[in-house]
């Protein structure tokens, strides 16, 4: 990515509703409303609608290898709002990914995502980092042919993100029975994101082309300079999630949304936590 855009030119949601990030509490919920709670300091922060869903308890065969609550990404650090390495969606985006779960478990795959819901404060902190001209720690591995300074230019960073409005997933496909993957050392080299595979950081998914989140023109879904098999791989995820209602991003293969958005008007701040959750009986 990243070109962290919205997926849409939607108006923004009112003032009120971005200054406090959340919406009105479900019924059940009797005590001071979450926005009260976030402002006095007390529970876990804001709380998320109760259209809001932990993907494993709706298909916990999809993998998950969120990348934003490890050091292991283009900013080289956990990110602020991951609070736990769990993917969050809005329930019709867990259906649907469950539904094409099925469909590629028939063929011998499986669904792993590496990033869902994601919190404006994320989205900010990447601001932050792309603002520092000298933090390039993570550059030779994610970004290796762009300049830092381009980053806004050239769209890769942005102040909203669709992902915030919780029916986007970033998402690849892995081959079973999966192999094992190591984790990623703090201040090992960096190979850069389009190397071949056999050369990236290791990675169970099928090869794609690029690895996860690579700043680069060859992360474009339908680039030409792919291999015929990459292509092919591309093209098993991206119609794959297209006949269960999902648009794909040309500029990242990974990138997917569901439509319609449950919430398209609305950038959400509740952290990634199981605690942010209302749970469904």
């Amino acid at each position: 990515m990243r070109r962290i855009r919205t997926a849409s030119r939607a108006p923004l949601a009112s003032a009120a509703v971005l200054l406090a990030l959340v919406v009105a509490p479900a019924p059940a919920v009797q005590a001071a409303s979450p926005a009260a709670r976030a402002a006095s300091g007390q529970g876990h922060g804001p709380k998320a609608p109760e259209e809001f869903v932990a993907l494993r308890d709706v298909a916990p065969t999809i993998r998950q290898d969120i990348r934003y609550f490890t050091e292991h990404n283009f900013v080289g650090e956990r990110i602020d709002g991951y609070r736990r390495p769990m993917c969050i969606v809005t329930e019709d985006t867990a259906k649907a990914l469950a539904r094409a779960q099925r469909s590629l478990l028939r063929r011998g795959y499986t669904l792993k995502v590496y990033d869902c819901y994601r919190p404006q404060r994320a989205v900010d902190h990447f601001v932050r980092w792309a603002k520092d001209l000298d933090d390039e720690k993570m550059k030779r591995e994610f970004y290796p042919r762009v300049e830092k300074n381009r980053l806004f230019e050239d769209g890769y960073i942005a102040e909203k993100s669709g992902h915030s409005r919780g029916s986007t997933v970033d998402i690849t496909v892995v081959e079973l029975p999966a192999k094992p993957t190591r984790p990623y050392r703090p201040g090992e080299p960096l190979v850069p994101c389009y190397a071949p595979q056999e050369e990236r950081f290791p990675d169970n998914s099928v090869d794609m082309g690029t690895g996860f989140d690579c700043f680069d023109t060859l992360s474009h879904t339908d680039d030409p300079r792919i291999t015929e098999e990459q292509r092919a791989n591309r093209q098993l995820l991206k119609t794959t999630l297209e006949r269960q209602g999902f648009t794909n991003l040309p500029e990242e293969w990974w990138h997917f949304t569901h439509k319609p958005e449950t919430f398209p008007d609305t950038y959400f701040d509740f952290p990634v936590s199981r605690h942010s959750l209302t749970p469904h009986r």
